[in-house]
């Protein structure tokens, strides 16, 4: 009997096709609670590194914004603002339930004009090559079960010159910082999520998903492969973060 694929799910190896439905159970339970767990686990720094991603965007009146793993439209609610009228931004993602919370707050706030919600796999995007002139993924590659398909139907859907701009959890560049992340990461994360969001399992994978991801050098690898031309990095919070930025040729 020919063995079954597998991938993983935070620790855990399970079988490529489960891995999609279990990161969706773990949305699902967090949806309601996701804004407010970001700003306890990140003491509020997560705007901070949200606003430098919309400055390197180069966002611009008129264009055409692709928001991947858009959750609670943080990043949408600005970029809408910025290309106005004429432009557009589609915010995209996979879970129903992140996608509803996010559409709702949107419309909440007088957002929805130039926004168009989509529920969508980043590893199969639904749009015609060569149509936005921007895309940015926060917090959310490292959830795709195949993170080099993805890129690769990222750079499809760009314009020729637009830009992929990743916002992702990667590795400290101290081992003392990484000592205190790890502990804040297992032992406090989980009982956080479990007091706010009634939900300890979801907050550990969420911590062990982080652990899994590529690091820094290895994500720009990626990119490279994928076909993205100058690629760079910017580590924030000591590597905590990192801000990783191609461009299609």
């Amino acid at each position: 009997m020919k063995d079954r694929k597998t991938t993983h799910f935070g620790y855990r190896e399970v079988p490529v096709e489960e891995k999609a439905s279990r990161v969706a159970e773990v949305f699902h339970s967090v949806a309601s609670r996701y804004d407010l767990m970001n700003d306890l686990m990140s003491g509020g720094v997560h705007r901070l590194w949200k606003r430098f991603t919309i400055e390197l965007s180069g966002a611009r009146p008129g264009q055409t914004i692709l928001d991947i793993a858009g959750g609670t439209g943080d990043l949408t609610a600005r970029f809408s603002r910025i290309v106005g009228a004429e432009g557009q931004v589609v915010l995209a993602d996979i879970n129903e339930s992140m996608l509803k919370v996010g559409r709702d707050r949107l419309l909440d706030r007088g957002i929805a004009g130039n926004v168009v919600p989509v529920q969508a796999d980043a590893q199969y995007l639904p749009f015609p090559d060569n149509t936005f002139d921007c895309i940015t993924i926060a917090f959310g590659l490292r959830n795709v079960t195949d993170k080099d398909l993805a890129l690769r139907s990222m750079l499809r859907v760009l314009k020729p010159g637009g830009r992929l701009l990743v916002l992702e959890f990667s590795k400290p560049q101290s081992k003392l910082l990484e000592k205190v992340y790890d502990q804040y990461s297992f032992r406090l994360l989980p009982t956080m999520g479990r007091l706010i969001a009634g939900d300890a399992e979801s907050y550990r994978y969420l911590a062990e998903s982080i652990r899994m991801h590529p690091d820094q050098e290895a994500l720009l690898g990626m990119m490279r492969e994928a076909g993205f031309v100058d690629c760079e990095y910017h580590n924030m919070t000591g590597g905590i973060v990192a801000l990783h930025k191609g461009l299609k040729p």
